[in-house]
């Protein structure tokens, strides 16, 4: 991949050339665990092969614990623990406003080809947000 300098077409450089933002989702694995009893669980699969699934534990009216496990890419552990950032303590009705747009935004330099995994993220966490509300109800 390349990028377009104002002179120069130079080559894309990972670790200088993205965001700290995407760089510390990315690298991190503080949330990534599978948990055998969960309030609600999400689970969605890609053609590509990758698999996420997500676990939540509500505490207090909130989202107490989030957790995943993923098989797959770099791109999608960065939208999967931004999607953790953005929604961990937050109500129920607060984390279902959340979009791929939202991970999109704070990641800064996820590649356009890998948006894909943001929307990924955000449907397996609203799989899991239903679960919750049906485990809830019944």
């Amino acid at each position: 991949m390349n990028i377009k300098n104002d002179t120069v077409d130079k080559p894309f450089d990972f670790w200088n050339d993205h965001s700290l933002e995407f760089l510390e989702m990315a690298m991190k694995r503080d949330f990534q665990e599978t948990v055998n009893i969960s309030d609600g669980y999400g689970k969605s699969t890609r053609d590509c092969g990758d698999i996420l699934e997500i676990f939540l534990i509500k505490k207090d009216g909130a989202l107490g614990t989030i957790s995943y496990d993923l098989k797959g890419c770099l791109f999608s552990h960065a939208c999967v623990n931004t999607l953790i950032m953005l929604a961990l303590h937050q109500t129920i009705e607060k984390a279902k406003t959340l979009t791929a747009q939202d991970i999109i935004v704070y990641l800064k330099t996820l590649p356009k080809e890998e948006e894909h995994c943001a929307t990924h993220a955000i449907l397996a966490f609203r799989m899991a947000l239903a679960d919750l509300e049906d485990r809830q109800n019944n």
